[in-house]
């Protein structure tokens, strides 16, 4: 079968991979000239399971007006008069309780951990590197109140067979020994050993590579423009170099996705949530994290990338901006500094900004449409690295009309 992948991020790319593997002829069509140069680019580098979990909770309105008010804030909305961000909200809202946040998390935990497994598969059988590390992660409470609520997610990783383990803070400090530096700014943490890192650009143009030699055509700098219909099917995908047809049809864009189903008819609740990250040079090895630490105060990731050190966080509204805002990055700094001060300078790091495609719920989109040769993959949100080869080889499988290694159908868009 022919197959066009529409989108060359890291989840595009692993889709492109897996259905190669799976016997059809592939290719992926990005505007970019070359694979992961969006969202992909620069993320946090977690491949992080276990802190797979929907934003919408139960305490998370109350929360999010506490996060505002911080000076150094995880969440910022922009006032825009934007109807799909207030639809987007209403839906987000309806997931703030207790029932939908289990529902969710499960399914999101579940599709993790199966990315998890098959991105092991994957370094086994190609030898593929980027940076990795298979170090876990350490979600770090600043403080008491932090560490009792820790439960709340406990409850779900004991049902779905997570491994874990709750830390004091000389439990935290034996796993980043660099804590050690700053003991009075924690009281401890939950470790999370199924965890990992790598660099999710490094990886997806290594796996574009891979798939070229395997037989995968890429068109880059090709501008996506519109599908084609007739008679209830995709007939052709128009763009800037002219029409593409396949058999098969698959998008991967991110948050740009639902501008192009809906010219199809298709309504698809994803929305870009803004993110930003600093890239430094690692200065003094003994100031620096193993892996990755989640500040749970701050919402940020610092991970570990080789001799570099990713610093990831921060959810804006703001439609389809890219400005880099700079109080965003003081965030970033603040974190780094504040736990692992001396590792490097972070006056000399790259700044970076990319959109998250989010849904209201928390899980990605992946399975049919209403055209029978039309498939999504994408709504993945902050976990695209996580969930990326899990989703890859979810999408490959529907497309292949083969039984999928894992529950699949609480994923697709049918599920609104």
């Amino acid at each position: 079968m022919k197959v066009l992948v529409l989108g060359s991020g890291v989840i595009g790319v692993t889709s492109a991979w897996y259905l190669a593997q799976a016997g059809h002829e592939v290719t992926v069509i990005d505007r970019q000239p070359a694979a992961g140069m969006e969202t992909s680019f620069a993320n946090a580098g977690q491949v992080s399971p276990g802190m797979s979990a929907p934003w919408a909770g139960p305490d998370t309105p109350k929360k999010a007006i506490l996060w505002l008010m911080m000076h150094h804030r995880p969440l910022v909305v922009w006032p825009l008069p934007d109807p799909a961000l207030l639809a987007w909200v209403a839906r987000f809202l309806k997931n703030c309780n207790a029932g939908a946040y289990v529902r969710n998390k499960s399914r999101m935990v579940r599709l993790a951990e199966y990315s998890r497994d098959r991105l092991r598969d994957l370094r086994t059988t190609s030898g593929i590197t980027y940076d990795d590390r298979q170090h876990g992660l350490l979600q770090l409470f600043r403080n008491q109140a932090q560490a009792d609520h820790v439960t709340n997610d406990t409850a779900v990783l004991d049902h779905l067979g997570v491994p874990y383990e709750i830390l004091d803070r000389a439990g935290a400090i034996a796993h980043e020994p660099a804590l050690g530096n700053v003991p009075e700014k924690f009281v401890g943490g939950l470790k999370l050993p199924g965890d990992e890192t790598g660099d999710a650009l490094l990886f997806t143009q290594r796996l574009a590579a891979l798939a070229a030699e395997a037989g995968v055509t890429f068109l880059y700098g090709t501008t996506i423009e519109r599908l084609s219909t007739e008679a209830g099917r995709i007939t052709g995908v128009v763009t800037s170099s002219g029409p593409h047809t396949a058999d098969s049809y698959v998008i991967a864009m991110g948050s740009y996705a639902p501008g192009l189903l809906k010219q199809a008819g298709i309504d698809l609740p994803v929305y870009p949530v803004k993110g930003y990250s600093l890239t430094m040079k690692v200065w003094n090895e003994a100031c620096a994290p193993v892996s990755t630490v989640m500040d749970e105060t701050y919402k940020v990731a610092i991970t570990r990338l080789g001799e570099r050190i990713r610093i990831g966080g921060t959810a804006e509204l703001a439609g389809f901006s890219t400005s880099l805002r700079i109080p965003r990055r003081r965030t970033l700094e603040h974190s780094v500094n504040d736990l692992f001060p001396g590792a490097g300078d972070v006056g000399e790091a790259t700044f970076w900004t990319g959109l998250r495609p989010m849904t209201p719920d928390g899980p990605p989109v992946i399975g049919p449409t209403k055209f029978p040769n039309l498939w999504l993959n994408t709504g993945h949100g902050t976990l695209g690295w996580t969930m990326a080869c899990g989703s890859g080889a979810l999408l490959a499988d529907l497309v292949s009309g083969r039984r999928p290694n894992i529950e699949h159908e609480d994923l697709a868009l049918t599920r609104y």
